[in-house]
């Protein structure tokens, strides 16, 4: 067992456990340990390697991580491997920026093979990061067996799931009207395009179309995408809603419009005159006069007329929409209904795969037609058909790669069919567990049942080749479903399968004569690779055939709410299409990780910290626990905020590890004491006695179940609040109010029990938090397992190498558990009215009066007195039911902020009715947490109680006692204290000054140290409150005090000046003059460093700077001896300024000798002959009020330890200035290495000159002002 560390670095604490687990294989030897064990499948969903890992990717990957670990250490085999999704737009676009790639024609003279190179080249190009974050953040996947969509097997399996889909007639060729990106040349899926939704400001036009019938009236359509207006072919109106004709008064046209929208051309009814009114369907079949003569032929087939369709409403835009059916789904939709076209005419889209117009818009030729819509829009108004022009504010989808505006735009694609798919696919959903189920039974479930068909083809290089060979005329199509198929259609040898080595391949035909098949250009969109990963990573069926049907459906799954459009939609529809059933059965989907304003992350806007900075400044661990336990678990989205990470150092960790490290000191101390060892054994662990050793194992079974009840059900959001509370009652009420109890000062036996219980509540807790925070754990088990007696002695290197422990029914004490709490309510109130009342704890108090009417609960109370005496020292319990005796009553009051907006003009008589409630009406309550008033229902936070104290001495009671409820438990507490009273309170405040002392000097229970006081007045009370409370204070410190006039030579360790109600307490911690000659034999005992020093002393008057704390230090005027000598008075000044952060600051300096003797800044001073003495730095303005105290003549002001390497002597300045965080022993040796100009890789510290004795592995205070012998490794 090793000493544990006062202080810890997590962040490098954790990159030792990344050294030992990769030392020991941690990851494999936890799968080999499991194999043969009942399988938990899990699928990882592949992300893209060109962009580093973001918090989303971090989150999903410790929900994933946690969930698999936690199924480990519940008994089962767990295979974790990682994917990469490596074709498609992410890859192509970013080569696309780099080339310079603007459309088709440039890929086309490059060539494929060459565009394909491109794109292979950086699909693993962030690969090295991935791996090293994703290791570094503590999650265990397998990146050597990884799957690569880009793998031949793998494109392999895809083809084959689409084969099986070809061959159940699911899959078609359609022109459908589908989202498409410009920037990247190629149509979306309806959930791709969902991702990305901005708010944009675009322009709103209304456009005449004057009728042929009556040349003087015109219909006038509303449209945000004037670029659609060339392309214009029809017009739409609903049937059954009312429309108008109007004369416009201020023009003298006369148009017709929907009568509910005439508010979108007119404001006031003066504006126009209202000719005729009539339903919608009247208008049907009425032609109209094109407003561009591109189509104008198409008149005679149908063109330009008007129809009629329900998707008009009145809720935008003249309630006349204009069609454009080749970009726009019900244009395409109702003009294809109406015979305007048909499916196998000739596209009417003449815009091209970059989004420019093309011929027969001569007007416009070129342009991309988001910039067109200025020209397009000054042309209408050129033409006389523009009506009104103006912007609108609304959300539009944009390229979820390029982050450009989408359009919507005819492209002939392969579908595969999913809308007769949907009851099955309902069906499959229903078999499924999801976290939270809302996001099952709302978001999913809506999506699937307005599911469309998919478009599974894109017009791109980079991507698994559609395996469809067709033949000129259309009639023959084969679909191949492996690489044997297509070298036995092909007769030759295929290696790979991308386009650059399948294209040119071809089929014959079966006809006579006919020309053989060529393959489709498209490619797969790579969400159908994604979706199909199930069975490619198996390279299933040709492959693993047997693993696969044992591990499908996985057991789990986890990743983003936005998924639900993205991969868990694709994995339904795929396994649902080819097996009728769910692709897995559990699944969490986690909310998104935003910035701290709200925003999403973005690189651009630097808007978040990086999450490696985080891990480096906080730890792995921190970072996991504090995405964990926060809404995004949940579903909901997280205002991702670093000093929450810090918060959970400080609140969760720091506690922790401060009783891990309570209960190791301990240990070794009562294995001193007492010479014996001290085992652990989880089998023959005999229950305590003691109420508190009870509660804290019974509460520890009720936890373990809690956590495999919840966890079955994958709820991590009410586990990891759980656990972390959890700790909170570890170490804030066990640890607490046990403290005498582990040191030793209830006697052997009951010692004992305390630090088996402590072991094991610790043993446990790390075992099941081993999933969350993997380095912590791993960290104190490392030490806690050599207290721990175990069988498997071959398997317990690693915490994660353990099961989960099991909850033990026969420790589960539930009446323990429910008079603690209770305890625990009590005390907490106390503290509440303490606080209210700002009278510390320190101070006792005579008594407290608990009122409850149930005498169970009194009972519960009354058992645990003592601990409640001591946590609120206090020196008296009553416990009542009388409330009336202390004529204690409840009234209340309405929160006016909350109320007053709510209940607006019943508040008043609301506010009444309040005030007027009884004490009874009030305990209900409390007890209900709400109550009806005039109608309303108020609630906890809507009233403020309070009390008041009635009777005829109400006076005297409300004075005496202050009060504190919580439902029906009412405390009072006595806030009168005497004059024995705060004084105890004033000893106890030198208590936690001597405390703090030692901890700051890094001092453990074992370390022997005397404390020397002085007092400033001595004329203040608080030296006789010393002496009259000396043993109390020096029982509990276990550290003798002295007055310091009985100082003599001592070594110092540390001192200190603190205030105390105004008066001046000045310590002085030493090594203890009473210690052994073997305690003294550590190095050799020394006053002062082997090298010439000078201590330097700032005046009151001269603050530190740059958050530098102490105002005394030492200066080493040679080092090691008879080198680096520091001679100059320009040196010293330069190292004085360095010590105290001075820079730039006027000061003096006086040499002390019996008094201030000024040193001039210009004159020639041998600083060599300061050796030993004290420089005061001081303001250069005389002031009578700074006092410079000099403490004993030749003493360091700072800790140090001298050193010998070599017979060269030197010296280590443990902190410098004092207050200054003291070195450790790694930072010690460093430092020597400097100072000899030591090349080795580290050098040990021996305290015997021969180094035969053990190399020191903690800088111990023992060890100040000794001699160390450094030899290097």
């Amino acid at each position: 067992m090793e000493k544990v560390a006062e202080t810890i670095n997590f962040p490098d604490e954790e990159e030792k456990i990344l050294k030992f687990w990769k030392k020991i294989d941690v990851f494999n030897s936890c799968l080999k340990q499991s194999k043969g064990k009942p399988r938990y499948s899990f699928y990882d969903g592949p992300p893209f390697a060109t962009g580093l890992p973001h918090y989303g990717h971090l989150l999903a990957g410790t929900i994933k991580d946690i969930v698999t670990r936690y199924a480990h250490q519940r008994g089962f085999h767990v295979e974790r491997r990682f994917g990469w999704d490596c074709h498609g737009l992410p890859v192509e676009y970013e080569i696309d920026k780099v080339l310079g790639i603007k459309g088709p024609d440039d890929v086309a003279k490059m060539g494929i093979k060459k565009y394909n190179d491109e794109c292979r080249k950086i699909v693993m190009r962030y690969s090295d990061e991935w791996e090293v974050v994703v290791g570094r953040l503590g999650r265990w996947i397998d990146f050597k067996n990884d799957y690569k969509t880009l793998y031949p097997w793998f494109m392999e399996s895809v083809w084959w799931v689409f084969k099986e889909l070809f061959n159940k007639g699911l899959v078609y060729r359609g022109v459908k009207v589908m989202p498409y990106s410009t920037a990247c040349n190629t149509p979306l899926s309806n959930f791709e395009s969902g991702q990305n939704y901005k708010e944009v400001v675009d322009p709103a036009v209304i456009v005449s179309f004057p009728l042929d019938d009556e040349p003087s009236v015109s219909m006038i359509a509303w449209t945000t995408t004037p670029w659609t207006l060339p392309s214009n072919l029809s017009l739409c109106v609903n049937p059954k809603l009312d429309y108008v004709k109007l004369t416009d008064n201020s023009t003298g046209k006369t148009y017709i419009m929907m009568e509910a929208r005439i508010g979108s051309l007119f404001k006031s009814e003066d504006e126009y005159m209202i000719l005729e009114r009539f339903k919608g369907e009247s208008l049907r079949g009425r032609r109209y006069d094109p407003l561009f003569p591109y189509f104008s032929h198409l008149k005679a087939k149908g063109a330009f007329c008007i129809l009629s369709d329900g998707y008009v409403t009145e809720e935008s835009g003249t309630g006349v929409v204009h069609q454009a059916p080749y970009f726009g789904e019900d244009d395409y939709r109702v003009c294809l209904a109406a015979g305007v076209i048909s499916r196998d005419q000739e596209m009417i889209c003449p815009v091209d795969a970059s989004g420019k117009f093309v011929e027969p818009v001569t007007d416009f030729l070129g342009q991309h037609v988001k910039d067109a819509d200025k020209d397009i829009i000054k042309f209408l108004k050129g033409q006389g058909r523009l009506v009104s022009a103006a912007t609108t504010k609304h959300n539009y989808p944009f390229c979820w790669r390029s982050e450009t505006p989408l359009i919507y735009k005819a492209v002939p694609s392969w579908f595969i069919r999913v809308e007769p798919l949907v009851k099955d696919l309902l069906n499959a959903n229903q078999q499924t567990y999801w976290v939270p189920d809302f996001v099952k039974e709302k978001r999913f479930g809506n999506w699937l049942r307005e599911a469309r068909d998919w478009a599974v083809s894109r017009n791109r290089y980079w991507g698994t080749p559609i395996p469809l060979w067709v033949s000129e005329d259309g009639q023959e199509v084969v679909c191949i479903g492996s690489i044997k198929e297509l070298e036995l259609m092909t007769g030759e040898h295929i290696s790979d399968l991308h386009r650059e080595s399948i294209d040119h391949l071809t089929i014959p035909s079966v006809r006579p004569g006919g020309l053989p098949l060529r393959r489709v250009p498209e490619v797969f969109d790579c969400w159908f690779e994604s979706g199909s990963m199930p069975y490619a990573q198996q390279h299933y069926p040709f492959e693993n055939k047997k693993e696969f049907e044992e591990s499908f459906p996985a057991d789990f799954i986890a990743e983003g709410i936005d998924q639900t459009r993205g991969w868990f939609y694709t994995l339904l529809v795929i396994s649902t299409a080819l097996f009728n059933k769910p692709p897995f059965k559990n699944l969490i989907a986690n909310g998104l990780v935003l910035a701290n304003d709200g925003q999403k992350m973005s690189k651009r806007k630097k808007n978040y910290p990086d999450p490696m900075e985080v891990v480096g400044k906080f730890g792995s661990d921190a970072l996991r626990l504090y995405l964990i336990n926060s809404p995004v678990v949940r579903a909901d989205n997280l205002r991702f905020k670093e000093e929450g990470v810090r918060d959970i150092l400080k609140d969760v960790f720091l506690p922790w590890y401060n009783a891990y490290r309570f209960l190791i000191q301990n240990v070794e101390r009562f294995c001193k004491e007492e010479n014996t060892d001290f085992k652990y054994n989880e089998v023959t662990f005999k229950l305590s006695g003691n109420t508190m050793d009870q509660w804290i194992l019974s509460f520890t079974q009720t936890l373990l179940q809690f956590v495999k009840q919840e966890m079955a059900a994958y709820h991590l959001y009410t586990v990891v609040p759980r656990l972390v509370k959890f700790i909170d009652h570890l170490t804030n009420w066990y640890v607490r109010m046990n403290r005498k109890r582990i040191k030793g000062e209830g006697g052997l036996e009951d010692c004992s029990s305390a630090l088996e219980t402590l072991t094991s509540v610790l043993y446990s807790m790390i075992r099941v938090m081993a999933p969350f925070t993997p380095f912590l754990t791993e960290h104190m088990y490392q030490n806690v397992r050599h207290l721990v007696e175990r069988e498997e002695l071959a398997q317990d290197e690693s915490v994660h190498y353990l099961m989960l422990p099991e909850p033990r029914n026969d420790l589960v004490n539930s009446e323990i558990e429910r008079a603690v709490s209770r305890m625990q309510s009590v005390i907490d109130m106390g503290r509440v009215i303490r606080d209210r009342k700002t009278i510390p704890v320190k101070y006792p108090l005579p008594a407290v009066v608990v009122i409850h009417k149930s005498e169970e609960c009194l009972r519960d109370i009354l058992s645990l007195k003592s601990y409640i005496l001591e946590e609120l020292n206090v020196k008296s319990l009553t416990v009542t039911t009388e409330k009336h005796k202390y004529g204690v009553s409840l009234r209340a009051e309405p929160d006016h902020k909350t109320l007053g907006a709510r209940l607006k003009g019943d508040f008043k008589s609301a506010m009444t009715a309040i005030k007027e409630l009884t004490d009874e009406q009030i305990n209900q309550f409390l007890a209900s947490g709400s109550i009806e008033i005039l109608g309303h229902t108020l609630e906890t936070e809507d009233l403020r109680i309070m009390f008041n104290f009635t009777g005829t001495a109400a006076k005297e009671l409300a004075e005496k006692y202050e009060a504190h409820s919580e439902g029906e438990l009412l405390v009072l507490l006595d806030v009168t204290p005497d004059q024995t009273m705060l004084d105890e309170g004033l000893a106890r405040e030198v208590i936690n000054r001597v405390q703090k002392l030692r901890k700051k000097a890094h001092l453990v229970p074992l370390d022997a140290v005397d404390v020397y006081y002085q007092v400033t007045p001595e004329s203040g009370g608080l030296s006789a409150i010393i002496v009259s409370h000396k043993e109390f204070i020096e029982s509990t410190t276990k550290t003798p005090m002295h007055p310091l006039c009985e100082y003599s030579s001592q070594s110092v360790i540390m001192d200190e000046k603190t205030l105390i109600k105004g008066t001046t307490l000045y310590l002085k911690l030493t090594k203890n003059s009473n210690l052994s000659s073997s305690q003294k034999s550590v190095g050799e005992l020394e006053n002062k460093p082997i090298v010439s020093y000078v201590n330097v002393w700032l005046c009151d008057g001269l603050p530190t700077r740059l958050g530098i704390k102490g105002s005394h230090g030492t200066l080493l005027l040679e080092n090691p001896v008879g080198e680096n000598l520091l001679l100059s008075m320009a040196q010293f000044q330069k190292e004085v300024d360095n010590l105290f952060g001075l820079y730039g600051i006027r000061y003096k300096l006086c040499l002390f000798d019996g008094g201030l003797q000024e040193i001039s800044h210009n004159s020639e001073v041998d600083v060599k002959n300061w050796m030993g003495k004290e420089i005061f730095i001081c303001p250069l303005k005389e002031d009578a009020s700074i006092k410079c105290e000099c403490p004993q003549k030749g003493e360091t002001a700072v800790g140090f330890v001298n050193i010998d390497f070599e017979g060269k002597k030197g010296t280590i300045l443990l902190e410098n200035p004092s207050g200054d965080r003291s070195l450790g022993i790694e930072e010690v040796e460093r430092r020597v290495m400097m100072l000899y100009g030591l090349q080795c890789k580290q050098v040990n510290l021996f305290s015997s000159s021969d180094c035969s004795s053990p190399p020191l592995g903690l800088m111990e205070p023992t060890l100040r002002g000794t001699t160390l012998f450094a030899k290097p490794v």
